[in-house]
């Protein structure tokens, strides 16, 4: 009974005081699911325990799961239980999520068939042993060549000797800012900054300088005036599709801000998740300051976050080296397997391939949301936009009226450096599993901001 009972408590969201029992019982669990209280292939307690629970009828338990079962929320197995329904490509589940940014189904590919292809191919050609071994915490030298093949349209030429594989970006910031700085020193971000930065200065005592931006980023004349008034310590960026803004910085402007840059003697921590995403990318700043930028490139966003792979390029071999010191020290490693089936991708052709047909879904998406939301800004290239917001639709009420509409959004005030900033919201194209999930949540989004924050009309 006491393991049943730790299963049960999602039933503490039933709300007794609306509707028939078993309709609550069923938006409880329609919520713990689509919150991931409740996980797809996990076991429902059996349905007397959940009677005796909540004090009810075995049959409203009964017709709860039925219903639960009919919505496609759970499945059941002869002598074996009731269990959490697993996501497929023709039904979702629960909430549908513009939070988060990931890259979306690659268009006319098989994302799982590449993947187990590849990593059949690595399993086949190295010893498994010593694969799952500990491994340099740089990278080999294939893997950091791989890196710089996979960034040359960004880079240019790299030497390898500068070039480390990390296990995502957050670590390998992490590491930077405890090289570079310590508590009580400032750090420039745009005003609206990546939450991972902001998470990492708020952990080390570091204090955020937001830089006045323009619709191409950081203004050089307040970039410049910072630096002689503040003393920052590092300069901290996201020049392509910037998150959440999707903004991109052109290439003149790219060259002011490496100026100001290299006049004040202020590093650069360059941010370029994004930067492959683009058919034609500009040139990344760390091409046009190498010896003053520290430049991180995950392929998170560009081919799939499982892969929990980062490659970065270091102003110098010797700051590489530093680096992997230090990123030794807070992660140890990156995964030897997902790293080899990401350096077997780029050697391979097979990370080109992917990228194009995220390139090719993401196009079609952002032109669905240009339909639907013609207000909002993004590029063709990107797989995020943003959303200016009026000051009547603050944040918290839109993120509470969506939630109730099934949808998970991301509001300005995730990503705010400072207490003055623009409302707005940034939405995440790649979520949803299919092109029309995501049209109906647009069209969900649509029709919230349709309204007045005070609508009752939003409760339904």
């Amino acid at each position: 009974m006491a393991s049943d009972l730790t299963t049960a408590r999602w039933l503490r969201r039933v709300d007794r005081t609306e509707g028939p029992i078993y309709l609550a019982i069923l938006s409880a669990l329609e919520t713990a699911i689509g919150e991931g209280e409740l996980q797809p292939g996990e076991q429902l307690p059996p349905q007397r325990t959940v009677a005796g629970v909540l004090g009810v009828d075995f049959t409203t338990v009964t017709r709860a799961y039925s219903a639960a079962r009919a919505r496609g929320l759970v499945e059941g197995a002869v002598g074996r239980g009731t269990f959490v329904a697993g996501r497929t490509d023709d039904d979702e589940v629960g909430m549908i999520d513009l939070s988060m940014n990931l890259p979306p189904p690659p268009k006319g590919l098989n994302f799982a068939a590449l993947l187990k292809e590849t990593a059949r191919s690595v399993l086949e050609r190295t010893d498994a042993q010593a694969l799952m071994a500990y491994h340099p915490g740089a990278g080999s030298i294939a893997q950091r060549s791989a890196g710089a093949t996979w960034l040359a349209p960004c880079l240019g030429e790299v030497s390898p000797d500068r070039m480390l594989l990390a296990p995502g970006a957050q670590s390998v910031l992490a590491a930077i800012l405890d090289m570079t700085m310590r508590r009580g020193d400032a750090l420039i971000v745009e005003p609206l900054t990546y939450p991972g930065v902001r998470a990492i200065a708020a952990h080390r005592g570091l204090r955020l300088l937001a830089c006045p931006v323009d619709a191409e980023g950081f203004k050089p004349e307040d970039l410049a005036r910072l630096c002689a008034e503040q003393d920052p310590k590092a300069i901290y960026c996201i020049p392509t599709l910037q998150n959440p803004t999707a903004t991109t910085m052109g290439l003149e402007r790219r060259r002011e801000i490496a100026r100001v840059a290299r006049t004040a003697g202020v590093p650069i921590i360059e941010d370029d998740a994004y930067g492959r995403l683009p058919t034609a990318p500009l040139p990344a700043l760390a091409s046009l300051a190498p010896d003053l930028t520290w430049y991180v490139a995950t392929t998170s966003k560009c081919l799939s976050p499982g892969l929990r792979t980062a490659f970065v390029a270091a102003p110098s071999a010797a700051a590489a080296r530093d680096l992997s010191e230090a990123l030794r020290a807070i992660s140890l490693m990156t995964s030897p397997l997902t790293a080899a089936i990401a350096t077997a991708w780029i050697r391979e052709g097979a990370a080109e391939r992917l990228l194009a047909a995220i390139r090719t879904e993401a196009a079609e998406r952002q032109a669905i949301a240009r339909a639907i939301l013609p207000q909002a800004t993004g590029q063709a290239d990107g797989i995020h936009l943003w959303l200016d917001l009026p000051d009547h639709w603050p944040g918290e009420r839109l993120r509470e009226v969506a939630h109730r509409r099934g949808l998970s959004l991301v509001t300005a005030d995730a990503f705010a450096a400072g207490p003055n900033h623009r409302n707005g919201l940034r939405i995440s194209l790649g979520g949803p599993a299919k092109q029309s999930v995501l049209t109906l949540a647009l069209q969900g989004v649509a029709a919230i901001l349709a309204a007045r924050p005070d609508d009752r009309r939003l409760v339904v």
